[in-house]
């Protein structure tokens, strides 16, 4: 035991209090694990829940534990229902999951149902979203011929579309209520039951309290590109859209953004409007590609 030679022993006290040392020492912090906040998910024209399995797959691996609710309402031939019938239903969905989340939700909302939750958003007075992410949404409207206006409309193109869309029957349909045709302008607002209002176009005594409300939101992350072959113009998820002339206009040079009418400059003013464009993607293939999902909606549902 040469190695040892010259070393004192402990006192015997000592040797009596190591095995409860680790009581005596501050216990070390524990890591910061704060739970994820709920996701909702609203699909669009003709989808149902099914569609967004990739999503949900994506979600619970880099999220594990988070609590994801694809709302199934309004599924194919039903999702043509009149928008403000769509909203009240996906607002009875969506009520009792933000009660249940005292510290906020997310909102993905993909094509048509990111105009029903933009709509959600104004409507409700006591919502608690914490990012609202607009996947390729028409937000300032459609004014393209598509796969789906054919088959629902097969004798009209979209020269001539507002003559149906612009009429009480036309706006029973969903696709109506966001159809915005430049060159009928004044058509439009006076017709539009859904868009004109939500935009805060058109007066109504509801506009002040829709304001507020949709200010309400933590962050608005838009989502779109040059590919997608359905949104018309694609600049509409941005809430760019068409002039008479069918130049597009961006965001910041459109009417209801230079008005503030709904809440769009403030959102900007404060740094709350995230643009996340993405070439390459069809319209399909935006909840279900996962370069997409790691760049423009994973950092966003903290």
């Amino acid at each position: 035991m040469l190695g040892l030679r010259g070393l004192r022993r402990p006192p015997a006290g000592i040797l009596l209090l190591l095995p409860f040392l680790p009581l005596l020492l501050p216990a070390a912090p524990a890591p910061h694990c704060a739970p994820y906040k709920p996701v909702i998910v609203v699909h669009g024209l003709f989808d149902s829940s099914y569609s967004f399995r990739h999503l949900l797959e994506y979600i619970n691996e880099t999220h594990p534990g988070t609590v994801v609710t694809v709302l199934d309402l309004f599924d194919g031939r039903e999702s043509l229902r009149p928008l403000w019938e769509q909203v009240q239903g996906f607002g009875e969905a969506v009520a009792p999951i933000m009660a249940k989340a005292p510290q906020g939700v997310h909102l993905i909302c993909y094509s048509q149902g990111g105009l029903v939750c933009r709509a959600l958003l104004s409507v409700m007075d006591e919502h608690n979203v914490d990012s609202f992410i607009s996947l390729s949404s028409p937000q300032m409207g459609q004014y393209g011929d598509t796969d789906y206006l054919k088959w629902l409309f097969p004798t009209s193109m979209r020269s001539n579309l507002y003559r149906i869309c612009y009429s009480p029957w036309g706006q029973e349909f969903s696709i109506c209520n966001y159809w915005h045709d430049p060159h009928h302008d004044d058509l439009y607002l006076n017709a539009s039951s859904f868009l004109a209002l939500i935009n805060g176009e058109r007066d109504h005594p509801n506009a002040t309290a829709w304001r507020k409300n949709f200010l309400r939101v933590g962050r608005l992350v838009l989502i779109g590109g040059p590919d997608d072959g359905v949104i018309t113009p694609w600049q509409s998820s941005f809430f760019g859209f068409y002039d008479a002339n069918e130049t597009v206009l961006e965001m910041e040079e459109q009417p209801v953004y230079l008005r503030d009418s709904f809440g769009l400059k403030t959102l900007l003013a404060r740094g709350a409007i995230v643009r996340c464009p993405m070439a390459g993607i069809s319209h399909t293939a935006w909840h279900s590609n996962r370069t997409l999902y790691e760049t423009c909606i994973e950092p966003w549902l903290s």
